[in-house]
């Protein structure tokens, strides 16, 4: 059992707001109110004791006896700390339970006669400590349900001995209602107390795990997009605090609409949609934004389902590359196949089409029209140069400043997934440490991987088997192996001497004439005259330098007409020099007699065709064989084979057996300025040999190419449609080809065909017997 004493002392009184003041509870609060602050004074001046108690309501701000609890706690005040405005800050310990037994005074501050009581423990009661257990226990669980209290209290806790100091502890530090702490501060008995806490205490653990269990149902129940829109809405209440909504939202409505408009595929819309969500969270003027924008725009402005309609009418594309282009008739016939098929089946995939020929011909014209053919857009991207895979691919969004690559780019220019997409000069493609951009277009011209193209900005596969790709090069030599045999390889050759008569006088006068701002009439010029700018101001196997030239006569002829306010200017061979000046260029022409020694040969160049006078000389020495000219190996070689083949048949020729013992042969091909390779002059340089031994003359009028081997046989080589023109041009009438070189006759126009006569051979023997002129000495015609 607990003894109570009790004892009466006069107290000035303060009524308190929403706090309830414990014994053994330090605790601070304000004072604002001018009787609460006299009441302080005056605690001050005494023994600085103070009786506090708690109004019943709250908003009273001149409380009554009525309006404050009759019991509350004798406190000692501890510091006083004086604030802005009047205020006091009090700093108080409770001491003790007391009850109002009459009320003194009410002005100028609350007096009242307080009965304090004051209990010692019976430290033999074992109900009373198997309560402090419960208690103890109730609490531990409440703290641990509750998560507002901190788990060192539990410890602080522990350690107290005395029930009812234990239970005021305890209620200290609970968040209760006023009258649920007013009811443990009444309970003078410890035991009583213990009591009334531990009920208390219950039915608040019961309430904190109704709460609990409510709040995981709920959030349960939340489903994805209630919790998004909540999020969303509180985001967007939080931007408008910071004055940043409105427009950035409407920008993220805008998008989403956008994308829907747009219908992507599937797998395209939800990556977007993801990015467009990381924007709605981000800040509107955050660097991470742009990037998401940019890149939601590029794949908005994409055309995923769009594409022209084909138009394929095999005869009106027939106009149209006969309207462009004049001759080109093989690439023509394979462009209107080409066609066809793709009328007779649509789903038809490839082939990529890769335009062959040298500079000028008219390769990336020819793309033009099959666009226009078609009635499709026309793109065109020049590889010449390029060295850096992100050209083709795009840099990945990690970069600053990433865009797609060029074929993205040029799609989404042309604003249909079907364009015509010309790769100029493919042949001139590098690689270097950025990657190899070649290997990069394997992908993209292969008809089975290019469906699911992925560029690397985008990360999406975007369809590419749509575009019908046409590639261009000068030559075959520099395309890796694995990127040519993705592509249908079409030779476009260079032009006769005829052809580029008609080109230039159809096409390329005219257009120069009206860009110069004349009419045809201000301007006269003759057919003999376009040959001579052909044959002695140019030499191409396209028209490109014959289009300057001519553009080079307009824009004299437009000053002469505006100097001497003339109507006409005609230009003629006569006045040609006045024009474009000295002749740049000559080429051979028939010699004017046979002579011993010197055979006609036939090369091909990057710029057409031409003729080779290749002279020998056999000098008295010791069997050298001595070649000049900037010769290259292999054509070193031929002429090696050649003289090999000579020893071997020295009794059937009429040459002196020991020659090789005591004639040094020197073979020189002139123009030595230029170097020059290949085994096609091999013929021609043994018979020179075996003319400039037995002293028997070449014909004058007979031009050849060809291999030679040790054995005779004659084998076949490239460029006859080059080679023939050049002869053609320089007056030969007779041509001995390999045998194995009739196919490439097919190719030749018909007029060059009627001028000249072709011999095929496939052996020496009978280069001897149509080449070198019997019966007849070196000074003879």
């Amino acid at each position: 059992m607990d003894d109570k004493t009790k004892k009466t002392i006069e107290l000035p009184l303060i009524p308190l707001r929403g706090l309830s003041v414990f014994p053994y509870m330090v605790l601070h609060f304000d004072v604002g109110r001018e009787k609460s602050i006299k009441a302080l004074e005056e605690a001050m001046v005494k023994d600085q004791t103070i009786f506090l108690t708690t109004q019943k309501e709250i908003d009273i701000d001149l409380p009554t006896p009525e309006d404050f609890y009759e019991i509350g706690t004798i406190s000692k005040i501890k510091q006083m700390l004086k604030l802005p405005g009047d205020a006091i800050r009090v700093l108080v310990e409770g001491i003790s339970r007391g009850r109002i037994s009459e009320l003194m005074q009410e002005e100028p501050y609350f007096k009242a006669e307080i009965e304090e009581y004051v209990f010692e423990q019976d430290e033999e009661d074992k109900e009373l400590e198997a309560m402090m257990r419960v208690v103890l226990e109730s609490f531990e669980n409440y703290v641990s349900v509750s998560n507002k209290i901190s788990p060192e209290v539990m410890i602080s806790v522990s350690s107290i001995e005395e029930s009812g100091r234990l239970a005021d502890v305890i209620a200290s530090h609970m968040l209760l209602k006023t009258e649920q702490k007013q009811e443990i501060l009444e309970a003078f008995d410890p035991k009583d107390r213990l009591e009334v806490l531990y009920k208390i205490l219950l039915k608040e653990i019961e309430i904190l795990e109704v709460e609990k269990e409510i709040n995981t149902k709920v959030r349960g129940r939340i489903n994805r997009l209630q919790k998004e829109y909540y999020l969303k809405e509180q985001l967007k209440a939080i931007k408008e605090e910071l004055g940043e909504g409105g427009e950035f939202d409407n920008e993220i409505d805008e998008l989403y609409d956008k994308v829907d408009k747009a219908k992507l595929p599937k797998k395209v819309e939800e990556k977007v949609h993801k990015e467009i969500d990381r924007l709605s969270k981000l800040s509107p003027g955050s660097a991470e934004g742009g990037v998401i924008r940019t890149y939601v725009n590029w794949i908005i402005d994409l055309p995923w389902h769009k594409k022209t309609k084909d138009s394929i009418d095999i005869k009106k594309s027939k106009d149209i590359l006969d309207e462009d282009h004049y001759g080109l008739k093989s690439v023509k016939e394979r462009i209107l196949e080409y066609l066809a098929i793709r009328k007779l089946a649509k789903k038809m995939k490839g082939p990529i089409i890769c335009l062959v020929g040298p500079p000028g011909v008219g390769k990336t014209s020819i793309a033009k029209s099959i666009a226009r053919s078609l009635n499709r857009k026309f793109v065109r991207m020049s590889l010449g140069g390029v060295r850096d895979e992100a050209e083709i691919r795009g840099h990945r969004r990690t970069y600053i400043g990433a865009i797609p690559g060029r074929i993205i780019s040029s799609i989404k220019d042309a604003g249909s997934k079907n364009p015509v997409f010309l790769f100029d000069e493919i042949d001139k493609v590098s690689s270097d440490f950025r990657g190899d951009p070649a290997s990069a277009l394997l992908e993209v011209l292969d008809p089975e991987q290019n469906k699911e193209f992925t560029d690397h900005y985008l990360e999406v596969p975007f369809d590419l088997s749509n575009v019908m790709f046409i590639t261009t090069a000068n030559s075959l030599g520099t395309i890796p192996r694995p990127l040519l045999d993705r592509m249908e390889v079409i030779d476009v050759s260079g032009y006769t001497e005829e052809e580029k008569t008609v080109i230039a006088k159809r096409y390329l006068i005219p257009k120069q004439i009206k860009e110069h701002g004349m009419k045809e009439s201000n301007l006269q010029m003759s057919e003999q005259t376009v040959r001579d700018i052909i044959n002695y101001y140019t030499r191409e196997s396209g028209v490109r330098n014959l289009e300057r030239q001519i553009a080079s006569v307009c824009r004299k002829a437009a000053r002469q007409i505006v100097e001497n306010d003339s109507e006409i200017v005609r230009v003629n061979a006569t006045n040609l020099k006045k024009f474009l000046g000295i002749p740049r260029y000559s080429y051979e022409k028939v010699r004017d007699k046979h002579e011993v020694g010197i055979a006609t040969g036939l090369a091909w160049t990057r710029v057409g065709g031409d003729t080779l006078s290749i002279e020998v000389t056999p000098m008295k020495g010791t069997g050298k064989l001595v070649l000049t000219g900037q010769l290259g190996d292999v054509m070193k070689e031929s002429a090696r084979a050649g003289l090999s083949y000579i020893r071997s048949r020295v009794d059937t020729l009429d040459i002196d057996e020991e020659f090789y013992k005591n004639r040094d042969i020197h073979i020189h091909i002139p123009e030595g300025a230029i170097p020059k390779d290949g085994p096609s002059a091999g013929i021609t340089m043994a018979t020179a040999v075996i003319s400039a031994l037995e002293e028997t003359p070449v014909n004058k009028e007979v031009a050849m190419t060809g291999e030679i081997t040790l054995r005779g046989r004659v084998l076949p080589v490239g460029g006859i449609k080059e080679k023939v023109l050049a002869a053609n041009r320089a007056g030969i009438k007779k041509i001995l080809l390999p045998i194995q070189n009739k196919k490439d006759l097919t190719e030749l126009p018909d007029t060059v065909k009627r001028k000249l006569e072709f011999v095929l051979v496939e052996h020496m023997d009978e280069v001897l017997e149509h080449a070198l002129v019997k019966g007849e000495n070196k000074d003879e015609d």
